[in-house]
């Protein structure tokens, strides 16, 4: 159990524990008990929380993808690249970098007034639900946001895109397609991973940007579905494989 893979299998249960506790209090409250009220600063830490370990699941499936590409791309070297220390060293850039792109964020908020109805969309605290609340200037926000959006979702996304072209350029080099299968098939689980953690986001996205006016249980279902099914079903992709 020290092969690299399993140290980021580690990272990943460990983050996907802390999503599921920093959002589970408010959604049983909510559906369970029907206590639909959050303090400011309460919601504030849950935004924290959940975007810091939202960003964190982003940077560990890239940090694999990179593993999967050293193994199948220069294997030989497999064990030279990826030693103990650099791998630490990789989760805690990960981990370092999400904190440092969320943690302006509850300090952006702050400073606006809120005179809205304060009635958030969902069951928890998301940046892009709670600066519709605010009556001043949420341009700045709104910049902040979708840097931050580019920067961790959009360039992990993409670099996860190139480690994969890579990885097929090789294994269409390999004669035997009996090796090939054998070799695309010990990416199914990361595959899987990556999917299920970034198609529903890509659904709630789409469900807020285009689908105003669809019924509310559209949007909590999509929004629960994104929060919930990636830490439910990645033990049983990987345990499955291991």
């Amino acid at each position: 159990l020290h092969q690299p893979m399993y140290h980021f299998l580690s990272l990943l249960s460990v983050n996907d524990l802390g999503v599921s506790f920093s959002t589970l209090p408010t959604v049983l409250a909510t559906f369970c008990f029907h206590l639909r009220k959050i303090s400011f600063d309460s919601c504030m830490a849950q935004m924290f929380f959940i975007h810091f370990f939202s960003f964190t699941e982003s940077g560990i499936l890239l940090v694999m993808s990179f593993d999967r590409y050293v193994a199948i791309c220069n294997p030989l070297h497999y064990a030279t690249v990826l030693t103990d220390v650099r791998v630490a060293h990789m989760s805690i850039c990960v981990i370092i970098r999400s904190v440092c792109m969320v943690f302006p964020l509850p300090f952006l908020l702050k400073r606006l007034s809120f005179c809205k109805a304060n009635i958030l969309s969902h069951a928890y605290c998301l940046h892009p639900d709670l600066i519709r609340l605010p009556c001043g200037d949420i341009t700045i926000n709104n910049i902040f946001g979708l840097f931050i959006v580019i920067s961790t979702f959009g360039l992990d996304s993409a670099f996860i895109l190139l480690s994969y072209v890579l990885i097929l350029r090789s294994v269409l080099a390999i004669a035997s397609q009996e090796e090939r299968l054998k070799t695309l098939n010990t990416c199914a689980s990361h595959m899987s991973a990556v999917l299920i953690f970034y198609v529903p986001m890509v659904g709630v996205s789409m469900v807020a940007r285009y689908g105003r006016h669809e019924p509310q249980y559209v949007h909590t279902l999509m929004s629960l579905i994104y929060l919930f099914v990636p830490p439910m079903l990645n033990p049983i992709i990987y345990g499955m494989k291991t």
